[in-house]
């Protein structure tokens, strides 16, 4: 097994975490997911469609619909309509997807459509970022909401009704080209950025494969040389994305839902010492240290460890001491035991990222 060398101490590369497979940790350059997105009128509605009055573009739409399919309506005439609706689809065209396959899409209301239950699309081109038509969508609306309005005024509504889906509702029509079979190697980009996962996902695949088959181009890129030929590759990357690799330990984040209260204490999250006043609230934590003699003839050696007193109480003494390197998770234990609210929390954890005591970052969302 490789040991790496950092200063005068080794490690090694599988001791940081728990094993995941590549395919769960990268994805592949080149091959990724493109979205589509089209206008069209669903139309079957039981008097739900769009106000024509305050949505021109769907009698725009419909008279444009109709003239193509030999219908004429007069410029000066306006129909009045209650069971049409102007939508957009949308809907995301998967890798290596061929024409005759079938796609999921998502039709959402442009108008002022108060539901779409019971609507059935009519055929609709879906387009790409590059203005190219990939599929054609067509079929009946699922609505999982509701609406219900009184005479009075008076109206409850269940869920979105102005949403629906079409379980594949979408043909795929044009195939999108792709750099899967091009060159003599792949690069896969992790899906969150780690040298040391990239280090470890390099050394398995070269264990696996061969020396000098993988080299890592940064934080983010692995690179791996891959057969040329199509077949092959796709049997390579079948064996190579089951590899498993210990992934690094995350840094230490602290992350706060400031609209929810939720908090989110991550691993390896420590303070240095520091003192709080809050409320009414009391927060001692202290280390006893405690030394471990090993017997004489197992052949170890004597090691220091820490003995943590984590008390809380809520009197008039207002001060929160800290020890040094003291786990976050023994101070929310703390001041749960005594039942403060979060946001006593997220005010503790404020004040010490802002005398630099908090070892992790503090990410508002």
């Amino acid at each position: 097994m490789t040991q790496l060398s950092a200063g005068n101490e080794s490690f090694n590369p599988n001791d940081f975490g728990t094993p995941e497979r590549i395919k769960d940790l990268a994805t592949i350059a080149g091959v990724r997911d493109n979205q589509l997105i089209g206008y069209g009128l669903v139309v079957g509605l039981t008097g739900t469609g769009d106000q024509t009055t305050q949505a021109p573009f769907t009698v725009q739409s419909l008279k444009n619909m109709l003239g193509q399919l030999g219908v004429t309506i007069p410029p000066n005439v306006n129909p009045q309509l209650k069971n049409v609706a102007a939508v957009m689809i949308t809907t995301d065209l998967p890798p290596f997807a061929k024409p005759g396959q079938r796609l999921d899409i998502t039709i959402s209301s442009l108008g002022n459509s108060k539901s779409l239950r019971g609507g059935t699309l009519l055929m609709t081109p879906l387009k790409g970022i590059d203005g190219e038509v990939y599929a054609m969508a067509q079929g009946n609306l699922i609505v999982s909401g509701f609406g219900v309005e009184g005479k009075d005024g008076s109206s409850i509504t269940v869920n979105v009704p102005s949403v629906g889906r079409i379980p594949n509702g979408a043909t795929v029509e044009r195939e999108v080209p792709n750099t899967f079979g091009d060159g003599n190697a792949l690069v896969l980009n992790l899906r969150r950025p780690d040298f040391t996962t990239a280090t470890q996902m390099v050394e398995a695949i070269n264990r696996s494969f061969g020396k000098d088959v993988a080299e890592a181009l940064d934080g983010s890129s692995v690179q791996v040389r891959a057969p040329t030929k199509r077949g092959q590759r796709v049997a390579f990357m079948s064996a190579l994305e089951n590899l498993n690799v210990a992934t690094g330990a995350p840094a230490a984040r602290v992350v706060i839902n400031s609209r929810t209260g939720t908090l989110v204490i991550g691993a390896d999250v420590k303070v240095t010492p520091a003192a709080i006043t809050h409320g009414n609230l009391t927060l001692t934590i202290e280390e006893t240290p405690v030394a471990s003699q090993p017997n004489g003839r197992s052949g170890g050696r004597t090691a220091t460890a820490s003995d943590s007193q984590v008390g809380a109480k809520q009197e008039k003494n207002r001060m929160f001491l800290f020890a040094p390197g003291t786990a976050l998770g023994d101070i929310v234990q703390a001041i749960n035991a005594v039942g403060a609210a979060p946001g006593d929390l997220v005010a503790i954890l404020d004040a010490l990222r802002e005398v630099g005591a908090l070892r992790a970052e503090l990410i508002v969302i």
